[in-house]
């Protein structure tokens, strides 16, 4: 309907700007309408519109879509292999909002991690690494979420590192995307070295 507005705008104002006697310019454009190229593509696509309509209402789900597990996800990830023999994809829900998980879940994003993918492998990480403490310290001086040695390498992420947990967050995740990659292959080291 628009593009037929359109056209039919187009053909007056070739009769408004044509140099031809009065009324000859009008009913020649006019006339031109129907057996214009312009108008011959428009009907086809509202036929093809029409078709495709008729078609989107013949559909029905039988069933609901299947699920991947944690397997044939790490199987179908073209990052699923590292020099120590693969990747393990560690399953995981999504946190309480009101923790230091979560806010490490929405900031994975941000450094290009996948929380769906990568999360489970990070939960299990710093689990390991400090119990997702901010103020968690050991005999190293390794410290805070990440464990950082030492800590104070986190200032470079802000100035609060030694009490803000999205700081030590912050800085964790560029660390692991600058050493490893992504939170799986950091895990897998951690896994096979117990630290990383």
């Amino acid at each position: 309907m628009v593009a037929t507005v359109a056209v039919i705008g187009v053909a007056v104002a070739a009769y408004a700007l044509s140099p031809s006697p009065a009324g000859a310019g009008a009913a020649q454009a006019i006339a031109a309408i129907p057996d214009s190229h312009a108008m011959a593509v428009l009907e086809s696509e509202r036929q093809q519109m029409i078709a495709m309509s008729a078609a989107a209402g013949t559909l029905t789900v039988v069933t609901k879509p299947k699920l991947s597990s944690p397997g044939q996800v790490a199987a179908a990830n073209p990052d699923s292999s590292s020099s120590s023999g693969g990747i393990t994809y560690v399953p995981s829900s999504r946190p309480n909002p009101k923790t230091a998980q979560a806010l490490a879940y929405n900031m994975m994003g941000s450094f290009g991690f996948s929380p769906t993918t990568y999360f489970g492998c990070l939960l299990d990480l710093w689990q390991r690494e400090s119990g997702w403490s901010y103020d968690a310290e050991n005999a190293s001086g390794a410290y805070g979420i990440p464990q950082s040695l030492p800590g104070s390498k986190m200032a470079s992420a802000g100035a609060d590192w030694q009490t803000n947990p999205a700081t030590q967050i912050r800085w964790g995740l560029g660390y692991i995307k600058a050493q490893y990659g992504n939170p799986c292959s950091a895990w897998a080291f951690e896994e096979a070295n117990n630290y990383y």
